[in-house]
């Protein structure tokens, strides 16, 4: 008898791509199991006119498809690992990371091809606070301007509106493919320009802690070295009570086995910058340390600071 599972997805192009994605690995494993998508249309999703940071709170693009699992209408999740708070729902839990994407920025020009060439005052679209002010750190000359909406809402405001570059993630442009589409000049953004958010060009998996049948099917999707780096990175977000309305970055790699995790915690204008990188072999120690680390070169007092200022 064939058994059908709900998959709960937001309904962004990019987010039921991603869906897709997962769904096309299980059936080939599962070819018994029939699989269908349930959208589900986010907080995040309907707010539009306004920055995710003025928004506020957790879990904006997540809450409604959590809800969704708690109320058993779905049986798991896929979720872009970025969007996701360090702390789940009750009963709930991260089934799988599978290898993760690349999780650098791109910076997408208009006329010009690389960050240096961009004149004084150049108009840079993004709604993220953590690229905002690493860019700020770097160029403090440069002019932010919130810019939301899907890639190609964002591509055409990049030609049509007075930006001269915009600000997307590489895994978002590859999971969809178009960077082969991309007409104007870009760049990856290295971590020394630009470290990624946490858990970056990861996905995640939610399902039910009492749905083992569910949790058997979607280890086979996991992958140790993404669910190790994730953790890590996890770990530090959940020790600074960071959020997106919080310019904070955070990423781990595993090489021969030993992880490296860049913590960094900036002021919204990049003035103020504090940046560790430390190796360890436990990901929840390696982020617990260098979110400490952070906190003591004054990490809290711009964290809370920034709230109160909210």
């Amino acid at each position: 008898m064939t058994r059908k599972i709900i998959v709960g997805s937001r309904r962004s192009q990019l987010a039921l791509t991603q869906t897709k994605w997962v769904i096309a690995k299980l059936q080939e494993q599962f070819p018994e199991i029939s699989f269908e998508i349930e959208e589900i249309v986010t907080k995040g999703d309907r707010i539009l006119d306004v920055t995710l940071s003025k928004v506020g709170g957790k879990g904006l693009f997540v809450s409604e498809v959590e809800d969704a699992l708690i109320e058993q209408r779905i049986d798991f999740a896929v979720h872009s690992m970025k969007d996701v708070p360090s702390e789940l729902a009750d009963g709930l839990m991260i089934g799988a990371m599978p290898k993760r994407e690349n999780p650098l920025d791109c910076l997408i020009f208009k006329d010009v091809s690389h960050l240096e060439e961009l004149a004084e005052g150049a108009v840079i679209g993004t709604s993220s606070l953590r690229r905002a002010a690493q860019l700020l750190h770097k160029r403090p000359d440069l002019t932010i301007k919130p810019i939301r909406g899907n890639i190609d809402t964002r591509l055409r405001k990049l030609q049509e509106e007075d930006f001269d570059a915009i600000v997307l993630a590489v895994a978002g442009l590859k999971r969809m493919d178009w960077l082969d589409k991309i007409e104007q000049k870009y760049v990856f953004l290295e971590e020394t320009i630009c470290l990624p958010a946490v858990g970056q060009g990861a996905l995640a998996i939610e399902c039910r802690t009492s749905d083992t049948f569910v949790q058997e099917m979607l280890v086979n999707l996991q992958d140790p070295e993404t669910m190790l780096a994730v953790t890590a990175e996890r770990t530090l977000l959940k020790a600074l009570d960071g959020g997106c309305e919080i310019p904070i970055a955070g990423h781990a790699t595993v090489r021969n086995g030993q992880l490296e995790l860049k913590g960094l915690v900036s002021s919204v204008d990049g003035k103020t910058f504090y940046q560790i990188t430390e190796q360890g072999n436990d990901p929840k120690a390696l982020g617990l340390s260098v979110a400490n680390q952070l906190i003591e070169l004054g990490a809290k007092e711009i964290i809370q600071g920034l709230r109160d200022n909210g």
